[in-house]
């Protein structure tokens, strides 16, 4: 499922008009997005929580060259999928 079909999804459930859905969805989007920015967390309870990961700077190969690298430290998203959203996949 892609973003457009995600949103005709959304707007059949809902009873939106596709726009509506589609800036709903962009609007949730950005809302994370933004809350991660922060260094918050989201729980959805019942789906699952977004959050925000740190890696620690390490030393790295280069595969062309096979060289040592320093990878540099970053933030990354995380999803940790809720009980409920577990039990409907399985």
């Amino acid at each position: 499922m892609n973003k457009s079909d995600l949103i005709d999804s959304i707007a059949a459930s809902a009873g939106l008009s596709k726009a509506d859905a589609g800036r709903a969805l962009d609007a949730f989007t950005s809302n994370i997005a933004s809350a991660l920015q922060s260094g918050q967390s989201v729980s959805l309870v019942g789906f699952g929580t977004f959050s925000v990961k740190h890696r620690k700077a390490r030393a790295g190969r280069n595969p062309r060259t096979g060289e040592t690298i320093q990878i540099k430290a970053s933030n990354n998203p995380a999803f940790k999928a809720g009980k409920a959203l577990k039990e409907a996949v399985n």
